[in-house]
């Protein structure tokens, strides 16, 4: 059976981000590129989410052992950052998957973000804007931390990045 980049696609579906675990690596936007060359070597080009990112080791592995599971002679992940990632990477499905667990999305945006994005935010939990932010800085450098003083839960949203 020949392994197709297509194929590559479709097993990367089945990579999840360490830190959310039911948001695949495709979903989350850092996978930018997919390529099968004429040796059958599956070459798969990632960039994190932000510099030094402690789970870019974890996900380089995780992608390595899901691919290697395909007919291919070998895998070789490149982490680039040629493609920067930004928030606008994260796919539609992404955004319901954050949302549904509880996380605020981030706006998509035209390049440029304003600070009051970071301040007017809609709880994930009642779509309250009634929210504050705690602080800037949650368990990893790409989360906030946000109460929402309506239905009164903590939350996390996940920073809009251009």
């Amino acid at each position: 059976m020949t392994t197709t980049e297509h194929d590559i696609w479709q097993a990367l579906e089945d990579v999840m981000d360490p830190e959310i675990p039911r948001l695949s690596v495709v979903d989350l936007g850092v996978i930018t590129g997919v390529r099968l060359d004429d040796n059958n070597v599956a070459h798969v080009t990632m960039t994190p989410t932000f510099s030094g990112c402690p789970a870019l080791h974890v996900m380089s592995d995780d992608i390595r052992e899901r691919v290697k599971m395909l007919s291919v002679a070998d895998v070789v992940v490149h982490v680039s950052y040629e493609i920067p990632w930004n928030s606008n990477r994260i796919s539609e499905r992404g955004r319901g998957i954050l949302h549904e667990m509880g996380f605020a999305p981030p706006p998509k945006h035209d390049g440029y973000i304003k600070l009051d994005v970071l301040s007017d935010v809609a709880c994930p939990f009642c779509n309250s804007h009634n929210t504050t932010m705690q602080s800037p800085f949650g368990p990893t450098l790409c989360r906030s931390i946000h109460y929402c003083h309506s239905c009164q839960q903590a939350f996390e949203q996940f920073k809009p990045v251009a």
